[in-house]
């Protein structure tokens, strides 16, 4: 099989096409031939050296679709341990769920993993109501634009935090009831409303302006952050301001089976009704992830990145 393989952690750059010998499952584990690889921040994080690095040479990418070998269903998977960026993939079994008819390979790639994290972070810890203003970082990214959604469809008032003008205009065709310039020098005074809930995927300084701006017993849920900075929050500030900080990690969910393929379902049947619709932000062949990485990074696209790995070029 053909597989992008990092052989040296660092920039884009370090990818190349190699061909290797496919998976074999182990106990507990599906062989899945893979159709298309989705692109996630964490997978730039793997790729610097970031997180828990992966052995040399490596093979990256968290979530996948295509068919199940043993039956030929079409499935997405989770790979908690990557894998993704390959031909065949092995998926721990209780990780592999079915894709409904009416869900396209696409939107169920760019539902899963990113609209895992948009609805638990909304709903499971940040107990999202329609009474919350809710604002939502990197809100055209494949995590954010599916947030903005989630919260509109739960009654919230919802603000976007984007960096372009076009990136603002998409958030409003999702029903965004307002945008602001996520480059602004002071976030939390850009807003025209005090919200309740700010969802954060970003960190540094936009945490720490989105947190100061909330409402007295608001509440922040951080999913992720870009870059290498560490936010501290201090106990006496959280006391006093009446605000609380959540954190959210998919693997929580991954955890427990029946969470998360109940979960899953739940995407799926709001995918396949027209209630929940991913934009697909670029579509790339195998030899193209160093550019889908490199694209994420520079911050110009929205949506959910996809790899073809079946088109080399």
């Amino acid at each position: 099989m053909l597989a992008a393989v990092i052989t040296a952690f660092g920039g884009p750059s370090v990818f190349g096409l190699a061909e290797l010998d496919p998976p074999i499952a182990g106990p507990g584990a599906e062989i899945v031939d893979v159709t298309l690889a989705g692109v996630n921040y964490a997978d730039v994080h793997h790729r610097r050296g970031e997180y828990a690095r992966p052995p040399l040479p490596g093979v990256l990418g968290a979530d996948v679709v295509g068919r199940r070998r043993a039956d030929g269903r079409r499935v997405a998977a989770l790979l908690r341990t990557g894998g993704g960026y390959a031909q065949v993939a092995a998926a721990p079994a209780g990780h592999v769920v079915e894709i409904p008819d009416e869900v396209s390979d696409e939107q169920a790639l760019a539902v899963l993993e990113q609209g895992l994290t948009a609805w638990h972070s909304l709903h499971t810890v940040g107990r999202v109501t329609g009474d919350d203003v809710v604002v939502v970082t990197a809100a055209a990214g494949g995590v954010g634009h599916l947030a903005v959604q989630l919260a509109r469809a739960a009654g919230a008032r919802v603000i976007g935090c984007a960096s372009s003008e076009a990136k603002r205009a998409f958030l409003a065709g999702l029903g965004a009831h307002a945008t602001v310039d996520s480059n602004h020098p002071d976030l939390g005074a850009a807003l025209d409303e005090t919200p309740t809930l700010v969802l954060d995927g970003v960190g540094g300084r936009t945490f720490e302006q989105l947190h100061a701006a909330l409402a007295p017993f608001g509440r922040t849920v951080a999913y992720g952050r870009v870059g290498d900075v560490r936010d501290t929050v201090a106990v006496d500030d959280l006391m006093t301001s009446s605000t609380g900080v959540h954190g959210f990690w998919l693997q929580r969910v991954l955890d427990d089976e029946e969470l998360y393929r109940s979960s899953a379902s739940r995407l799926f049947r709001l995918s396949g009704l027209g209630m929940l619709t991913a934009r697909i932000g670029g579509r790339y062949p195998l030899s193209g992830v160093g550019q889908a990485h490199a694209d994420l990074e520079d911050r110009i696209t929205a949506g959910k990145l996809v790899i073809d790995v079946n088109r080399l070029g």
